[in-house]
């Protein structure tokens, strides 16, 4: 009876992990021999273990992934994507996210460029990095939507804030000038501080044109390319 109390009662300060932890070890006739010193850390220890779960659990839907099962653990090497295993995971295990560095990844469509993108995302999230995924396609959309409704000082700071930002399909389609000037906001919030993905059909060469005002394209991509890495894909498509 009092154990099922002293459970209720780490279950109302919100240590879950050592209310199970509790539970289990009441049923486990093994845990008798152990001292109280040692059934203590284990209890303690299951609670850090939930916890660290339950945040991981929290980034990876807060992030909104296109592909939230891509892992750089199920990465496709093969002879001609242009892909090389040690170069990712080397990137991945760096400290490209905490350096505010950028990932730039070109190709074809269908090569894999948004579930690479997704993958590395997804580590950071495992690593307790938060991490948030736009279609740049969407981007001058979501962007009306917030300046119509007055929240966009509120997501701009958001988005200041979260260590990843993936923006997907840059390039795909054409951006207005209210759009390029909010982008240009976005990126300079970031420059060397927060770690932004882009990925893009286009070529990096074509990303001048395709922003469209000059000014505007040189301070963007001056502030992308401080301090960057670039995946160029190749092959056949894996749809």
């Amino acid at each position: 009876m009092m154990m099922n109390t002293t459970i209720e009662q780490l279950r109302e300060l919100r240590l879950t992990g050592m209310a199970t932890g509790l539970q289990e070890q009441l049923s486990q006739a093994a845990m008798t021999a152990l001292s109280f010193e040692e059934r203590l850390s284990l209890l303690v220890e299951r609670e850090v273990h939930w916890r660290n779960d339950k945040r991981q659990t929290r980034l990876l839907k807060d992030a909104k992934l296109k592909y939230s099962q891509a892992s750089i653990e199920d990465l496709n090497t093969s002879a001609g994507r242009g892909l090389e295993r040690k170069a990712v995971m080397s990137l991945a295990l760096g400290n490209w996210i905490a350096s505010g560095h950028s990932v730039l990844i070109t190709g074809a469509t269908g090569v894999g460029k948004s579930w690479l993108a997704c993958a590395l995302a997804q580590y950071a999230c495992r690593r307790g990095h938060s991490a948030f995924y736009q279609r740049v396609p969407r981007l001058g959309e979501e962007l009306r939507i917030r300046h119509g409704n007055g929240t966009f000082g509120k997501w701009l700071l958001q988005l200041a804030k979260t260590d990843v930002l993936l923006l997907d399909d840059w390039g795909m389609a054409g951006i207005d000038s209210q759009t390029r000037a909010d982008l240009l906001e976005i990126i300079d919030d970031r420059a060397a501080n927060k770690a932004t993905i882009i990925t893009s059909q286009l070529p990096i060469d074509h990303w001048h044109a395709w922003i469209g005002d000059a000014t505007i394209a040189d301070a963007m991509l001056d502030r992308l390319m401080q301090r960057h890495h670039r995946f160029t894909l190749t092959g056949d498509s894996l749809r």
